[in-house]
């Protein structure tokens, strides 16, 4: 990417254009507007600095830390987590605070939905032409909008999954009990409803039917506070550090760069 901005410097420290290059690939910008990509990718370069600096004007060590088996934090990495660590005490959200968030609405805090399905599956390779079974699963589709008690017949005689025998019926399922593309085509469908369109999973095509489902209860506020103060934490070391960082952004001496978007 050609440089579209001059090199970047924060408190005497230069950033090269061919580091904010690499990181503006880091950065998705509109078509046609490369110069977008670049200055969010000097922002971000420009506020690390920052934090780097003031890292070491505190006098603190990186330690990194182990992210996965055998994966660990960059020493600057290491060293802005301590920055932000002994730098931000966000408030912590009261019960009452919390109460009040959920009972603005509290039927977004359910006992997860239960759906009682069936299917016919036509096994198809996950890499290989699934026109025969897609074409076979539209067809049988077709059969059902004529006859919807057919359901059970057409399992038994068409279904390549075990649960044929008993007319296509998989039973109950909750979330995560099936792959995505099950799951979303079930949360589309309304009880007593067959999917119009063949449904695409790593098994093949499926022809998919909702024979009820069972919304979870609401939830009392002592069951969900736990989320919520979690939610509420995270949230507020968000605002803190965002804070923290515009406040370090405002005090430094920063060229090449808007400092009021910074």
């Amino acid at each position: 990417m050609k440089p579209l901005l001059p090199p970047v410097r924060v408190n005497g420290q230069d950033i090269s254009p061919e580091r904010i290059a690499a990181e503006a690939q880091m950065h998705p910008a509109p078509k046609g507007k490369p110069g977008l990509a670049w200055r969010a990718a000097a922002r971000a370069l420009a506020l690390r600095e920052v934090l780097l600096q003031e890292a070491r004007r505190r006098g603190l060590e990186a330690d990194p830390a182990e992210l996965a088996p055998g994966r660990f934090e960059t020493g600057d990495e290491a060293l802005i987590r301590a920055l932000l660590d002994q730098a931000l005490s966000p408030a912590p959200a009261s019960d009452e605070e919390l109460r009040a968030v959920w009972a603005r609405d509290p039927s977004r805090f359910r006992a997860p939905t239960l759906w009682e399905v069936s299917h016919i599956l036509f096994a198809a390779p996950t890499d290989g032409d699934r026109s025969a079974a897609r074409a076979e699963a539209e067809a049988t589709i077709a059969t059902l909008a004529a006859d919807p008690g057919a359901f059970a017949r057409l399992a038994r005689e068409r279904s390549a999954c075990s649960s044929a025998a008993s007319g296509g019926k998989i039973g109950q399922v909750g979330p995560g009990d099936t792959v995505p593309e099950f799951e979303a085509a079930l949360a589309a469908l309304a009880p007593g409803e067959t999917s119009p369109v063949p449904v695409e999973t790593g098994f093949g095509l499926h022809v998919l039917r909702l024979d009820d489902r069972a919304l979870g209860a609401v939830l009392p506020f002592e069951s969900v506070l736990p989320r919520l103060r979690e939610a509420a934490e995270k949230a507020a070391w968000v605002r803190a550090a965002r804070a923290f960082g515009q406040e370090l952004m405002a005090q430094a001496e920063v060229e090449g760069l808007e400092t009021e978007a910074a």
